[in-house]
C-alpha cells in the first residue's frame, strides 16, 4: 500500500523536473548509465573541462540557479551520449523557459525570413503568407 501511495509522487516530481535534469536521469534509468559511467565520459573535448559524478547528480536532484557553461554542456553531452544540440535545447528549456526549434535543411535566407516573421503579429504573418502563396500561384499559372 505504501508503494502505491508513493508512485504518484514520483511521477509528479518528474513532471516538475527540468529538461536537462530529465535528460541526465533518462541516461541513468532508461539507458542504464551509472552516474560514475557518465562522469568518466563527461569531458569537454575542446577545453578538457570534466564533470564529477556529484555534479551530474546535483543537476538532477538540486539544479543550480545558473545554467551550465558551454564547456560543461559539451562535457554533459559526452557523458550522457547525446548530441550537444540536445543538451543546449534542454538547458534553454530548463533555465530560460525557451523552446528551441530548428529549421534543418533550409539555407540562411529561409532562416532569416522565419526569424523576421517570428516577431510579427499574427495579422502580419498571415499577410506575408498570402503574398508568398500569390507569388507561387502566379509562377504556376505562367508555367514557370
Amino acid at each position: 500500500m505504501d508503494a502505491a501511495a508513493t508512485a504518484p509522487q514520483a511521477g509528479a516530481a518528474e513532471a516538475h523536473m527540468g529538461a536537462l535534469s530529465q535528460l541526465i536521469q533518462e541516461a541513468n534509468h532508461a539507458r542504464g548509465l551509472s552516474y560514475q559511467d557518465m562522469a568518466n565520459r563527461a569531458i569537454d573535448p575542446e577545453s578538457g573541462t570534466k564533470l564529477a559524478k556529484q555534479a551530474l547528480q546535483k543537476l538532477v536532484r538540486t539544479p543550480p540557479v545558473n545554467p551550465p557553461s558551454i564547456e560543461q554542456m559539451r562535457a554533459i553531452a559526452n557523458g550522457i551520449g547525446r548530441p550537444l544540440r540536445h543538451v543546449q535545447e534542454a538547458v534553454a528549456r530548463q533555465w530560460l523557459q525557451y523552446e528551441a526549434t530548428e529549421l534543418a535543411g533550409y539555407d540562411a535566407d529561409v532562416r532569416i525570413i522565419v526569424a523576421h516573421l517570428a516577431g510579427k503579429s499574427p495579422e502580419d504573418v498571415r499577410r506575408w503568407r498570402y503574398m508568398i502563396e500569390a507569388e507561387e500561384r502566379a509562377r504556376r499559372e505562367a508555367g514557370e
